[in-house]
């Protein structure tokens, strides 16, 4: 994998720049650019000035005007800059101009995720991703950052001849590179395939947390699932995806996803690169989108999350289904959150309100998520006193809404089963 950053040395000094054209963005260029220097810090740098430059136009070989390009070059100095990161996608001339200028390594918003990414992936699949989406973005500008792609010289070793140049070893290099990508990550997919297959036969519901990053998905995740999995107040601190069975109200067992956050801008070399694993979230019986309710740009960010929910294939006949958690409520005001409450208890609001840090909140969340799933036909299964098994069976398959006693010891139970799942209980249990 390429590396913009080594890690191994200390924190490079860093300017961060956010160019407002003004229209383009729903959210305030203030809060953009504290957003971009989140990602900078995400990525370890040491930001040590922060600046929003505001432009009417682009100019085509540099983003900026001569002036600014200037102006700009002192506050790098001042700041003794190493790197320049620029909230926006540059182009390779944009990008080879600007360093030229300022004498030192710029990176542009796509870039940026795309390091922050290659970092944070652990599993095989996210490496693959990531690759893939850094060696698509690399394509067009042939750094020559990479390690990973071994130069190799044919023939006698002269330099004459028809050989291939640099430029041209690089670009078959990558491609050839990506080829073999895209081969690995279509068995991703299949095996994905494969295993969701597996998972209907079960068959439990499939809840996918999604949400702006640094929404607090992970925490949610850890405190619906008892787990551990890493939930930092950092970007992107969740990039592979992690499954967790739960128990809803009447314990009907429901499979829960944490995702990848999504982000404003969002590369699309990553959103090529991460279908296998957005496949999760097209495939699921309910989503959870998860918002920043605290947060002044919690309209703008969700606005951002729908945006990559529509490139999202839905399956034929599936219907998408979508509760908003309205998360962080202990950081509002009492005002504020009296108010946010009572807009998420409104009969017409599709949402609930919690603190997945306090727990506050989370018990009407289980029992809205298994209003929204619990569409499975009810039937009545009358159980003699020795069938505990049976008993047990029905309440690990299935939700068991009603139950009674007789005096006998008999026990007429309602239940909520999928016609599979009653089928093997009839053909193991003769019920």
């Amino acid at each position: 994998m390429s590396k913009l950053i080594d890690h191994a040395v200390p924190l490079i000094r860093a300017v961060v720049i956010h160019p407002d054209f003004g229209e383009r963005s729903s959210r305030s260029a203030a809060d953009r650019l504290e957003e971009a220097a989140g990602l900078a810090r995400a990525l370890d740098l040491d930001v040590r000035a922060e600046k929003v430059v505001r432009l009417r136009k682009t100019t085509p070989a540099t983003l900026f005007g001569t002036g600014k390009v200037d102006e700009l070059a002192a506050l790098i100095r001042a700041a003794e800059a190493e790197a320049a990161v620029i909230d926006d996608q540059l182009t390779p001339v944009q990008q080879r101009n600007l360093e030229k200028a300022w004498d030192c390594k710029v990176i542009d918003r796509t870039g940026l995720i795309l390091e922050i990414f290659g970092r944070r992936a652990r599993t095989k699949e996210g490496r693959l991703q990531v690759e893939l989406a850094r060696l698509d973005y690399e394509r067009s500008r042939l750094v020559r950052t990479w390690t990973h792609l071994e130069r190799q010289r044919g023939g006698t070793g002269s330099t004459g001849g028809p050989g291939e140049t640099q430029i041209e070893l690089d670009r078959r290099l990558i491609a050839d590179r990506i080829v073999k990508l895209k081969s690995e990550l279509e068995e991703v997919r299949r095996t994905r395939g494969l295993h969701r297959k597996q998972r209907q036969k079960a068959p439990f519901p499939t809840v996918a947390l999604v949400g702006y990053t640094n929404a607090g998905k992970s925490t949610l995740f850890n405190r619906l699932t008892g787990s551990e999995v890493l939930a930092k107040d950092l970007l992107f601190a969740t990039l592979d995806t992690t499954q967790r069975t739960i128990r809803l109200p009447q314990g009907r067992p429901a499979i829960i996803a944490d995702t990848v956050g999504f982000i404003s801008d969002l590369p699309h070399e990553l959103v090529e690169s991460f279908r296998a694993t957005l496949e999760e979230v097209g495939e699921a019986d309910l989503i959870l989108h998860v918002r920043d309710i605290a947060s002044p740009d919690t309209v703008a960010q969700s606005q951002d999350v729908e945006a990559v929910l529509k490139q999202i294939e839905q399956p034929e006949g599936k219907d998408r289904r979508v509760l908003e958690v309205w998360n962080k409520i202990d950081l509002l005001d009492p005002e504020a959150r009296e108010a946010i409450e009572g807009q998420a208890a409104r009969a017409n609001v599709d949402a609930v309100a919690v603190s997945a840090w306090t727990g506050e909140g989370i018990e009407p969340l289980r029992i809205a998520i298994a209003a929204r799933i619990d569409d499975d036909p009810e039937t009545e299964v009358m159980l003699d006193p020795s069938q505990g098994e049976a008993l047990a069976w029905l309440y690990e398959h299935g939700r068991v809404t009603g139950r009674e006693t007789d005096d006998e010891g008999r026990m007429r139970l309602t239940v909520r089963l999928d016609p599979q799942a009653m089928g093997r209980f009839e053909q193991r249990f003769g019920a």
